[in-house]
């Protein structure tokens, strides 16, 4: 539902906002605050979106929570919304797991599968439902020749949906469920959605498919500003993905200059860090492709790397041991910038996870997505689309770099450098978009389908710019980012001045 304005958008934008003007105002007393906000973004004593006002001020509370980096409480939960509060202010319980929630109570306990023939059945003659049907679990009405189905018969496989010509039949999925490409939702003892957090790679799919606004995540925001107000110096690291999520007039340097009036030191693209990222997955194609491993993997997308070191273990070091752009962009920061502090901002809720990795931990201090970063802008009523351009706004990035956060953006990247470096070496390339996909081609992979391939896959379908925290749709942000990818000063990743760092970076 990206570039739609749904009421669940309305109420988590309200959320990321308020956290973010509690953690500004500093002369009020946090737990007193956030006892407050259920009555102020939920007011009068008539619900706006469920029709149950207490219902609405009891899921906003765990939002709330849940927006502040503190655990989920569960329905039965009597205890004060500020239970913990003080743990906010603690790093080492930043995005303590899991990461990924169900509010229960805001969860719709929808049928996890089911066929069923609608009111737009014609009753017709030639009822191929019936025949196609392998267990006779559809049978015709005899006063109106209409079709139903016995749901004890019933086997799901939607066969009859397929061949009805008036498309009167149906196979609903919980959407949940359907998004999650690792098949880690089931039901619990009431029918509600739950997570098999041994399956769950943090993507974030249910998040953003669930039409109650049932799942959450966790947030820095809070964090992240009273890092700012300390006087750490805050540098922010911004994914390649951004590119319209702010307004389709926010330019790079619009965006630096709204940046640093929030007190941010300094914008960097992580764009960069995809250019070092690509030139070292190249190298160590070249290098490791077949003589030690069958195929290698990209790195970049953490839902992809952890999927496929849960289900293919046997596999894992076919994984590229490569340091992704966003923790190469952090070292590079660091390295420049003597006691900073680096906040990722971009549009994965599995990075938030992958920071918190201990080895690289000491890297990335933070991670925000846009639409967290849109509700910071909003506390501050920062207008960016008439921001004064900062002239430094745009970093030495190459095209192939900008292009990652594109699907087959980062294979192509990588191939690129080799073709520059290795002009007679050929390269074999397969993807996949969408966890699914990405399950069948390692499958595939496994069985030595594509020996010697370079192999991208990416958790969100359509890549990064289909991320949980992007607010944009994705054919828009494609189009967005190929149009600013397109003015780089440099074609292919090894051309940028950046890259003589890598060597520095990786020891």
């Amino acid at each position: 539902m990206r570039g739609v304005e749904t009421r669940i958008q309305e109420i988590r934008h309200r959320i990321f906002r308020e956290v973010a003007r509690m953690a500004y105002h500093t002369e009020w007393p946090v737990d007193k605050r956030i006892e407050e906000l259920p009555y102020k973004i939920i007011p009068g004593e008539v619900g706006n979106f469920r029709n149950d006002v207490f219902l609405e001020r009891a899921i906003v509370s765990e939002r709330l929570r849940l927006a502040m980096g503190l655990p989920y409480r569960g329905a039965a939960n009597q205890a004060p919304v500020s239970d913990g509060i003080e743990a906010a202010d603690r790093p080492e319980t930043y995005y303590t797991p899991p990461l990924i929630n169900v509010i229960k109570f805001s969860c719709n306990a929808c049928a996890p599968k089911r066929v069923f023939v609608t009111d737009g059945c014609q009753g017709c003659l030639a009822h191929p439902c019936v025949e196609v049907c392998p267990k006779d679990a559809v049978t015709l009405e005899r006063t109106n020749g209409k079709s139903k189905i016995d749901p004890d018969k019933c086997i799901q496989c939607g066969q009859c949906a397929n061949v009805c010509s008036y498309h009167a039949i149906i196979v609903q999925e919980r959407p949940c469920a359907a998004a999650c490409g690792m098949d880690a939702i089931h039901s619990d003892e009431n029918g509600k959605a739950d997570i098999d957090y041994d399956k769950c790679v943090s993507c974030g799919q249910c998040l953003v498919n669930c039409p109650f606004g049932a799942i959450a995540d966790k947030s820095q925001i809070f964090q992240v500003i009273r890092a700012i107000q300390t006087g750490e110096r805050v540098y922010a690291a911004v994914a390649p993905a951004f590119v319209g999520q702010f307004g389709p007039k926010v330019t790079p340097g619009k965006l630096r200059a709204a940046m640093k009036a929030l007190g941010f030191a300094d914008v960097f693209e992580v764009a960069i860090g995809a250019d070092l990222c690509a030139v070292q997955e190249a190298e160590d194609f070249v290098t490791e492709v077949p003589e030690k491993l069958p195929f290698m993997a990209t790195s970049c997308c953490p839902a992809w790397s952890m999927m496929a070191k849960k289900l293919f273990p046997d596999y894992a070091n076919c994984i590229s041991m490569a340091l992704t752009p966003m923790t190469l962009t952090a070292r590079l920061i660091k390295k420049q910038h003597e006691k900073a502090k680096v906040v990722f901002i971009g549009p994965c809720a599995a990075k938030k996870l992958e920071a918190m990795r201990s080895d690289i931990r000491s890297d990335v201090d933070f991670v925000l997505t846009f639409e967290e970063m849109a509700g910071i802008f909003d506390a501050r009523h920062v207008d960016i689309e008439n921001m004064e351009e900062d002239p430094e706004g745009v970093n030495d990035a190459s095209e192939d770099g900008r292009n990652f956060a594109v699907a087959g953006g980062v294979a192509k990247s990588v191939v690129n450098v080799i073709k520059e470096r290795y002009p007679d070496k050929e390269i074999n390339v397969a993807n996949a978009e969408g966890l699914k996909e990405c399950r069948k081609l390692l499958a595939l992979a496994s069985a030595g389908k594509y020996n010697g391939y370079l192999l991208e896959g990416m958790a969100c379908p359509g890549g990064c710019v289909a991320g949980a925290g992007t607010m944009q749709s994705i054919k828009k942000s494609q189009t967005a980012v190929g149009l600013y990818a397109s003015k780089a000063n440099h074609k292919t990743s090894d051309g940028t001045e950046y890259v003589k760092e890598l060597e520095k970076l990786v020891e």
